[in-house]
């Protein structure tokens, strides 16, 4: 299972090889140019993100200490160049981190020196055995493959009784809607990423075949949190963003959500 190298993508659909070629690219980049990044201890995950937007990823990173241990196969999808993937590797599970940008996967494994293997894959079409893996994580990616497909593939390659964790954006609040149509109108992101973007309803979907399911929401004000920010200071704006979160029972009006679903049927 072990495919860093890469392997011939046989078709994609224009949005996937602009995504594709986007990360491809950045990813050589790094590759390409002397770089500190793998002769420091480098930071990952939740200490990746702005401390006003941090809480969704914290909360995830504890949710795979709760639900992860060493005894688990876990599969990630949409690995990327690995910062979500060192919270995994901690757990000492035995982790095949998946992406479909295989140079990506190369920084990955120079990042993250744990005994993870790499595999090139499209998450639509996993090139794996049914009922493989005991915890199946995503930080972020869903987006990025067609709904059925992905969600009919997490719970084909989960064995009976796995769980599924992920952390993601919601695609309700009309301001967050707004800021991400502006950014496919520059060229950052594809229009199927954009149409792809969870939500409940999506939620709702990726949780069927599973017996218990937990949904936390974050963010119902993380738009006002930059201004609030220069103000306040971002701690203090963090704390802001939870009390109004807490007070609105933030749900559909979220920006992000962590989704633990727990002993597939």
């Amino acid at each position: 299972m072990n495919d860093s190298s890469g392997r011939a993508i046989d078709y994609m659909d224009s949005d996937k090889r602009i995504e594709y070629i986007r990360y491809e690219t950045r990813a050589k980049s790094i590759l390409s140019v002397k770089s500190d990044i793998f002769e420091i201890e480098p930071s990952y995950g939740s200490l990746t993100i702005q401390p006003i937007y941090r809480d969704p990823y914290t909360f995830y990173e504890q949710c795979i200490r709760q639900y992860v241990s060493q005894e688990h196969d876990v599969l990630e999808l949409g690995s990327g160049t690995g910062l979500h993937t060192y919270a995994l590797a901690q757990t000492g599970a035995r982790v095949v981190a998946s992406d479909i940008s295989s140079h990506s996967l190369n920084i990955l494994a120079k990042r993250i020196r744990c005994g993870i293997k790499t595999l090139v894959a499209d998450m639509e079409a996993l090139p794996c055995k049914t009922n493989s893996f005991d915890v199946v994580a995503v930080a972020g990616s869903l987006s990025y493959g067609d709904p059925k497909m992905v969600d009919a593939e997490v719970r084909r390659v989960l064995r009976p009784g796995g769980t599924f964790i992920c952390v993601d954006s919601l695609n309700h609040n009309p301001i967050y809607r707004f800021n991400r149509w502006i950014h496919y109108l520059k060229g950052n992101r594809t229009k199927s990423t954009l149409l792809r973007m969870p939500t409940i309803a999506r939620i709702q979907s990726i949780s069927r075949g599973f017996r218990k399911v937990e949904v936390s929401y974050f963010g119902s004000a993380s738009y006002l949190m930059p201004v609030l920010s220069y103000i306040i200071g971002q701690h203090n704006s963090a704390i802001v963003s939870r009390t109004i979160d807490k007070i609105v029972r933030v749900r559909r009006s979220a920006f992000k959500f962590v989704l633990i679903a727990h002993d597939r049927l």
